[in-house]
């Protein structure tokens, strides 16, 4: 079988680690060339090493899997592996690309290297363009209606429109209200981030920010900024490097 130069893109380590430990049991079909943690950092690799395939993370922080697509000028063999439900496997098949679910199983991996000694895996970048808009259309996640803390054998249930921030730790997320009051909650920040409604925005990863309480922005250094929460002491939070384009979105600056 032809073997294919390959790219890692997901930012989550342990899924990383999980891939390398399984490419070379199919050898020589994956000649693995490198790694990324990021959309930006991918999309980067992919231009300058142009592999003929990569396993694509969806959902990641700065740069999703989606928009690092819509970008790319070298267009490789694209096999996702994400967290999606299972709805959408059909959506993928129609224009023969795969799709893996994470953690993603050997006998599971075993069908890719079928369909690649088959060459069913080669959709046209309009496909998946096509592909990419029904994906979105049909993955919006339930909204979050209440966030629960727990007081012994209490559950309190705090409005999102009350919150002003999120900050993992640890195995928990602290969440803040506009009264300077902190919360804690099991729900982890990544569920957080999909069920949110759209006010809530991810500005560093161990923070979300509910934008409807931000008061102002901060330039800072080396693209990041400061922001100043509305709150009753008037929190600052530095946002993340990466997601410096999120923000100059978010507050309208070209």
């Amino acid at each position: 079988m032809e073997r294919f130069t390959t790219l890692i893109i997901d930012d989550e380590q342990i899924a990383r680690e999980r891939l390398k430990r399984l490419l070379p049991e199919f050898e020589p079909v994956f000649q693995l060339i490198g790694e990324a943690k990021n959309g930006e950092e991918g999309l980067a690799m992919v231009e300058h090493l142009k592999p003929d395939l990569i396993f694509l993370d969806i959902q990641m922080p700065g740069k999703t899997g989606f928009e690092m697509l819509q970008e790319m000028n070298h267009l490789p063999i694209i096999i996702f592996c994400t967290a999606y439900e299972e709805y959408a496997l059909k959506a993928f098949n129609t224009v023969a690309l795969d799709y893996l679910v994470k953690p993603v199983e050997k006998e599971r991996l075993k069908l890719t290297v079928e369909k690649l000694g088959t060459k069913q895996v080669t959709g046209s970048s309009k496909q998946i363009k096509e592909l990419l808009e029904l994906i979105q259309q049909q993955s919006k996640p339930k909204t979050i209606h209440s966030i629960p803390h727990k007081i012994g054998d209490r559950v309190i249930l705090i409005k999102p429109e009350q919150i002003t921030h999120f900050v993992a730790n640890e195995k928990y997320v602290d969440f803040y209200t506009k009264d300077g009051k902190k919360y804690i909650s099991d729900i982890s920040l990544k569920k957080l981030e999909d069920t949110l409604p759209g006010n809530f925005t991810r500005i560093q990863r161990s923070t979300i920010v509910n934008v409807e309480h931000i008061k102002e922005f901060r330039k800072y250094f080396r693209g990041k900024y400061v922001l100043v929460i509305d709150d009753v002491k008037a929190t600052k939070i530095e946002t993340g490097r990466s997601y410096a384009q999120k923000i100059l979105q978010l507050i309208q600056i070209e």
